[in-house]
């Protein structure tokens, strides 16, 4: 018989998982956050080759991180990223599905539609990693291929679910992506891997408005086709 607590809670570190944009200044030790990528690390991978590399930053590092990639965000030019993370013209359901958690967001914080000043600046807190005391930096060898990069959203995925399991939380950003030249110089990052994301982690503000987003899910029957139940 399975186990209904272990179950509970393995849907309980899932269902809470959130997008967290804003963070308390509670800093997280180096021993739980090596605990925690040592439990993500178990994610499977074709092979077992296991293609994640981590550059994990508090303190000054992290600063200096930081106000790196603020410097050329307040230039007002952004970069191009490596790789395409989203298509090049969106289409329904995702480009509704993108405009609502957008608009829903916004709405919390008070922007207004065309309020283009303060969008960006809401924007340039991704590369402050909303203020959380910990800064990951995902990157892949650049010859491994699709394969690999589905193992790493599985590892990835780990990461934000164990961290719930010990009472962190996680916000995980595709908004690095244009910036990769800088983080690769500020990190001596090889030239032989490539940036995948970031990932802020750290405790949740409980009382920032932006962390109040409950973004929606459609429900299984609306992406599943169900055959041999009933027959």
């Amino acid at each position: 018989m399975p186990d209904a607590a272990a179950q509970k809670a393995v849907e309980a570190a899932i269902t809470s998982r959130r997008s967290i944009r804003a963070f308390l200044p509670k800093p997280v030790s180096q021993a739980d956050v090596e605990h925690l990528l040592d439990i993500a690390a178990r994610a499977p991978s074709g092979s077992n080759i296991q293609p994640w590399k981590v550059h994990a930053l508090t303190g000054a590092p992290l600063k200096r991180l930081c106000d790196a990639l603020m410097a050329e965000h307040a230039s007002g030019i952004t970069p191009e990223s490596e790789y395409q993370y989203y298509p090049r013209k969106f289409f329904e359901p995702f480009h509704s599905r993108r405009r609502k958690v957008g608009w829903d967001l916004y709405a919390l914080l008070g922007i207004a539609k065309g309020d283009n000043e303060r969008m960006r600046a809401q924007h340039g807190r991704n590369l402050i990693f909303f203020g959380a005391p910990v800064g990951l930096i995902f990157t892949i060898h650049r010859d491994l291929e699709q394969g690999s990069w589905l193992d790493y959203g599985m590892f990835l995925e780990n990461v934000m679910v164990a961290a719930r399991g010990m009472g962190l939380d996680t916000c995980p950003q595709a908004a690095f992506m244009p910036y990769h030249r800088t983080i690769q110089t500020m990190l001596e990052i090889p030239p032989g891997k490539m940036l995948v994301c970031g990932m802020a982690l750290g405790y949740a503000d409980p009382d920032a408005m932006e962390n109040s987003l409950v973004t929606e899910r459609a429900p299984a029957r609306d992406f599943t086709r169900f055959a041999g139940w009933g027959e």
